[in-house]
Order: structure tokens, then C-alpha cells, then sequence
């Protein structure tokens, strides 16, 4: 296995995105992202207009991506490694990313993905800043199309977050331990995929975030019914349902599990009764 690139120890200089993102409105960060850019300069400047092109890829407008990327070209000649890192990776997020379509990435969009991913790797180590060289390793887990090479991607990615002394590269750990699992449960390699969820639950319970807390108990469930644990995968996705219940939500997710528990259980009733619940919702 090709084993993580050594993090250089330094502190890299950062502009604070987390505070301008908000993923779940893609055009309010937009319009954060635009206010900020009018008063900023130099390598700021450009990585604040990587984040602006990136809310419309999150928008399904890659061809908008891609003509302000395309824009922002000329500045990075003089640019330094963090900003020119942060333009090959919106540019790799351009051509393959988990908001494009599957039927929509050809393997000339790979190939030219999986540049762009390494090259803004290596920019970013060559930076100093080992959370952007594990974005971008991360990335290239999706453009692969076997499970076995995005464990690889994603296993060397943890290796760099384990390694660094970064808090904001550590922070990457259970999203990294999520997707390993993923990868492993694509493989039917459960039990090894349980313990890197288990893992996951743990550290967001250490970070106090409730919802990604219910996301990695839904996949501990969802692993456990893989292994014909059904009992003790119904128990947390009925405690999910009632948490959502309570929050006056539903996760369409925790009632299709729901429903295949009940299948495999044999409780015919029950399932109907998701399935019910379920098409209600939409």
C-alpha cells in the first residue's frame, strides 16, 4: 500500500472558509464568498474565487465552475502552493466529485480528476497545509470506480491526518474512518468495516455534533443488519426514527433500513407499515 506523504512541520497560513461555507445553501455561501472577495488580496483573494466557483458545482453547474476556474488561471502563475492548491482541487471537483451524475464522468474526466487531485496534494504538502492535501487525497477515492482503490486513497489520507499536528487535518479522522468503512462494506468485509465506523461514532461524540452523531450510529445499523445482527440493528434505527420523530423530521434512510430489517425479519406488517411511512414523506 503506498503509504501517506510525510507532513512537513510548519503552520500554513489560512483564510478562515469554514466561517463563509454553508453547504446546506450552496448561494448563501455564494454571496459570502463574493462579499469577501471585494475587499481581499493577492493569494486570498484567488483562494476565496475557488470557493465562489465551487458553491456552483454544488449547484450542478459545472460548466460555470469551470469557466471561472478558467479565469482564475492567470493569477496563479504568481500565486503561492496553498492558492495554486486550492485551484487544481476545485478544478479536479470540476470534472469528478459526488455531485456529478455516475453516468456523467467518462474516463477522460478521471484521468484528467486524478491530475488535478495530485497535483493539489502536492501543492498543499509543498504549503504546509496537510488538511488540503487530505481533501484532495480524499478526492481521488471518487474517482475510482473499485472499492479497493478508494481504501487505498482513503487510507492514505488518514495516514496524513494521524501524522499531522494540524488540528484542522486531525479534525479529518472520522469522515476518513467513515468512508473507509464504506469502502470495506462495499468489499462484504463487515466486521472490519464496523470497526472503523465504531471508530467514527466515537470521535463525533468527542466533537459534540448531533447530527453527524446519528449519521454514524445509522451506519453502525446499517453494517450490523450486513451481518445478520438484526435485533441490535433494529433497536438503533428505531431510536434514529424516534429522534427525528421528536426533532419533527424523518430521514428517509433510517425507514429504508427500517423496511429491510422488518423484510428480513419476516415482520410483514411492520415493513408495510414503513414502507407506508416512507412513500408519505416523498
Amino acid at each position: 500500500m503506498a503509504h501517506a506523504p510525510t507532513p512537513l512541520r510548519c503552520d500554513p497560513v489560512a483564510i478562515d472558509l469554514a466561517s463563509l461555507w454553508n453547504f446546506a445553501d450552496p448561494q448563501a455561501s455564494a454571496r459570502a464568498f463574493a462579499a469577501a472577495i471585494a475587499t481581499a488580496e493577492g493569494d486570498d483573494r484567488l483562494v476565496l474565487a475557488t470557493q465562489l466557483a465551487r458553491t456552483h458545482g454544488l449547484r450542478g453547474d459545472f460548466a460555470e465552475t469551470s469557466r471561472l476556474l478558467d479565469q482564475l488561471e492567470p493569477l496563479a502563475e504568481k500565486a503561492g502552493p496553498v492558492a495554486r492548491a486550492h485551484l487544481a482541487l476545485e478544478r479536479g471537483r470540476s470534472l469528478v466529485s459526488p455531485a456529478h451524475p455516475a453516468d456523467s464522468i467518462d474516463a477522460t474526466a478521471r484521468a484528467a480528476a486524478r491530475s488535478s487531485y495530485l497535483k493539489a496534494r502536492d501543492l498543499a504538502l509543498e504549503g504546509c497545509d496537510d488538511a488540503l492535501a487530505i481533501d484532495a487525497i480524499h478526492m481521488l477515492a471518487f474517482v475510482e470506480t473499485d472499492p479497493p482503490a478508494q481504501l487505498r486513497w482513503n487510507r492514505q489520507a488518514l495516514e496524513l491526518a494521524l501524522a499531522s499536528t494540524q488540528p484542522s487535518a486531525r479534525r479529518w479522522e472520522a469522515s476518513l474512518r467513515n468512508n473507509i468503512g464504506c469502502a470495506l462494506h462495499e468489499s462484504s468485509r463487515f466486521e472490519e468495516a464496523l470497526a472503523e465506523f465504531t471508530r467514527a461514532l466515537e470521535l463525533r461524540v468527542a466533537a459534540r455534533d448531533e447530527e453527524r452523531i446519528r449519521v454514524a450510529r445509522w451506519m453502525i445499523a446499517w453494517t450490523l443488519r450486513s451481518l445478520g445482527r438484526l435485533e441490535e440493528a433494529l433497536e438503533i434505527q428505531l431510536d434514529l426514527e424516534m429522534a427525528y420523530r421528536e426533532a419533527g423530521a424523518m430521514d428517509r434512510f433510517v425507514l429504508d433500513e427500517l423496511i429491510e430489517i422488518c423484510r428480513e425479519l419476516g415482520d410483514a406488517d411492520r415493513e408495510a407499515e414503513y414502507r407506508r411511512r416512507r412513500d408519505e414523506a416523498g
